[in-house]
């Protein structure tokens, strides 16, 4: 009687075959092989048919209840879009693609998955019920938007989570950004150096990380007693939406000399808007944008702006995602914030 090799030996009580080894039989990755067993809609028939063949084969107990499988992981994280921010189909800032791509790098590196916003996470509920169904070891939120009451309510759960947005020590989840009130105090010193005695911030400062930013604005300004600093909410952060607001303020005889608008994009629509009064920056108004997007150094003029260390914020938020689905605990970190003063 030949005595069988361990690739041809078949399960067999006391058998521990693995999910590598059922990957290295199926000649697919073991991230393949776990969302196959966990029954993942994100692969095709045909790997989900050659997986299960080998398992079967080989005497692997495929359970679909995650408490009986050797392995719980899916090396799937969701990441989630702040969609109800960018109304109008409009997610087209530069920024928010920069964050991605850093996130979807640091993810690869450690042989994970992204799945890109699940339809349906709406509340607290939704999202425990995924993370419980396996459908994800875990969520990135690129953005709190208006959700960081849900978020904090989320980050008293099980649930591993990381949030790149505002960063309050009494959050009660993780989270990685930049120090938005201290981007709201450069942009104001910068606007106090050019003379500039009428502000005006645009962005919703329902949103934590603006509300953040046009307080740190109103701090610069406390001690000066000719300063006014108003603010002009908009609907979406879509271009044009920005854009229209802005057009529409303006019209309506208001003049500031100063804005700080709550990205770079949101500044070049402000540009737009201004320019078809006949205005100008820095002739005319100072102008602040954040992210410091690359666009914005090449944009005519030039755009000030808050600089956020996107180069580092995809590998520190998934660092920081990975070890609390290891089972341990991640301290919230600020970045390092500073203005990049250019033609406005």
């Amino acid at each position: 009687m030949t005595k069988k090799t361990a690739k041809e030996r078949p399960g067999k009580a006391g058998a521990r075959l693995t999910m590598q080894d059922i990957a290295r039989l199926a000649q697919v990755s073991t991230p393949t092989v776990s969302r196959v067993l966990n029954g993942s809609p994100l692969v095709t028939e045909e790997t989900r048919e050659r997986v299960m063949e080998v398992a079967r084969q080989h005497g692997y107990a495929v359970n679909r209840n995650a408490a009986k499988l050797r392995h719980t992981r899916t090396n799937t994280v969701a990441v989630m879009l702040d969609f109800g921010s960018h109304r109008h189909g409009a997610i087209g800032d530069p920024f928010i693609f920069e964050l991605l791509a850093g996130v979807s790098e640091a993810l690869s590196i450690r042989n994970q998955d992204l799945l890109l916003s699940p339809p349906g996470l709406e509340d607290v509920r939704a999202f425990r019920d995924f993370y419980q169904a396996r459908g994800a070891d875990g969520f990135i939120v690129l953005g709190q938007g208006t959700r960081d009451t849900m978020l904090r309510e989320l980050g008293r759960s099980e649930v591993p989570l990381v949030v790149w947005g505002a960063v309050a020590p009494d959050a009660g989840y993780c989270s990685v950004g930049s120090d938005n009130f201290l981007g709201g105090e450069l942009a104001g010193r910068h606007f106090l150096r050019a003379g500039r005695r009428h502000w005006l911030f645009v962005g919703d400062i329902r949103h934590e990380e603006l509300r953040l930013r046009y307080a740190g604005l109103c701090a610069a300004a406390k001690d000066q007693v000719d300063v006014t600093v108003d603010f002009l909410p908009i609907a979406s952060m879509a271009f044009h939406a920005t854009a229209d607001t802005v057009t529409a303020y303006l019209a309506a005889g208001r003049q500031p000399d100063a804005v700080f608008a709550f990205s770079d994009t949101a500044a070049m629509a402000v540009t737009g808007a201004f320019k078809e009064r006949g205005l100008a920056a820095p002739r005319d108004y100072s102008l602040v944008g954040y992210n410091n997007i690359p666009p914005a150094a090449h944009f005519s003029p030039a755009i000030t702006t808050i600089n956020q260390k996107t180069d580092v914020a995809g590998a520190l938020l998934v660092e920081k995602l990975m070890q609390q689905v290891d089972g341990g605990r991640a301290r919230s970190t600020t970045l390092p914030t500073e203005i990049v003063v250019r033609d406005t």
